[in-house]
């Protein structure tokens, strides 16, 4: 045993010129910074760029049309005009697929019916009761859907840059910016607070409202230890505030940050062309892993939270 794993190590060290898989990786990466530091060095007669401002890509102000009802401003900005496309997208596709149900499935169908069965069976009713499951099945199959389109938007370029426009026909147009309704702080935690005041709802309709603060201690606690333990409850309770509205938000706005300094920003504040280069590969790389994974895992992840609160509110015990 012991002679035929030396032969097999030899082998490998043969095949691989001598160097393990360990080394090979760290030789990668060693010479991948090599070629940054020396594009650095090479090109490091440019000037900073002081004017650029890679935080503008999120500003909101000014608004594109000001709207304002004394104290409330319903002026129309680029969060809004995203909000309404993820809307609009969210509503058609609903009616889409709703029209085009058939006793013989098509492909559109198949997959809507693999999608409608994950959101069912592994988000819905593994978190709550079948009673609580038809009445919330609508709103959690929504509210997944508004999310991840409005992910996948925001990875989408479209003309909504007004600080910088381009020539087009002689008209001064837009040019293509990288944004998400969902990188707004406000959106993601309007939407938790909605969710958050749903499941206290239903908590209390469920129990009543003294039974309903009573399960928030588990059962088999007595004594004192039931004053601290409703303390960390009543906390946890409005952490979720928190934690589920800047769970979305961060992971996508650190998403769209990590594409703008590796696809060009980086390069501009340098001053150093050459820099590009060597960062938009890994600006492609992330692109890939956002749209690919992030968007969808951030929709289901507050999809199945949801859920849980809901279920978790209306259960027997807590």
């Amino acid at each position: 045993m012991s002679a035929a794993t030396e032969q097999s190590a030899a082998a490998e060290s043969k095949d691989g010129g001598g160097l393990s898989t360990k080394q090979k990786v760290w030789l990668f990466v060693g010479g991948f910074l090599l070629i940054g530091i020396l594009i650095g060095v090479l090109g490091g007669g440019g000037m900073r760029n002081e004017e650029y401002k890679p935080q503008n890509a999120f500003k909101l102000d000014p608004p594109w049309i000001p709207i304002k009802l004394g104290p409330v401003d319903l002026s129309i900005n680029k969060a809004v005009l995203y909000l309404f496309l993820a809307a609009a997208l969210t509503t058609w596709a609903m009616v889409y697929i709703a029209k085009r149900m058939q006793d013989k499935p098509n492909r559109v169908q198949t997959a809507v019916e693999l999608f409608y069965s994950l959101m069912r069976d592994r988000i819905i009713r593994d978190n709550m009761d079948d009673a609580m499951a038809a009445k919330w099945f609508g709103f959690i199959g929504a509210l997944f859907l508004f999310i991840w389109i409005s992910n996948v938007i925001g990875y989408l370029p479209l003309p909504t840059n007004t600080e910088e426009s381009v020539k087009v026909l002689g008209l001064e147009v837009p040019s293509f910016a990288l944004y998400a309704a969902t990188t707004n702080i406000s959106i993601p935690l309007v939407l938790t607070l909605v969710v958050w005041f749903s499941y206290h709802v239903e908590g209390v309709r469920k129990h009543g409202p003294i039974a309903y603060i009573k399960t928030w201690v588990p059962p088999g606690v007595t004594g004192t230890a039931r004053i601290p333990i409703f303390c960390i409850e009543v906390i946890s309770h409005l952490v979720r505030i928190i934690s589920l509205s800047v769970r979305l938000f961060a992971n996508l706005l650190a998403g769209h940050l990590l594409i703008l300094f590796m696809g060009g920003g980086l390069a501009v504040l340098l001053g150093i062309a050459a820099v590009a280069w060597f960062t938009m590969p890994m600006a492609v790389a992330f692109f890939i892993f956002e749209v690919g994974l992030v968007a969808t895992l951030q929709a289901f992840i507050f999809a199945i939270l949801t859920a849980i609160y809901l279920g978790g509110a209306t259960a027997e015990q807590h």
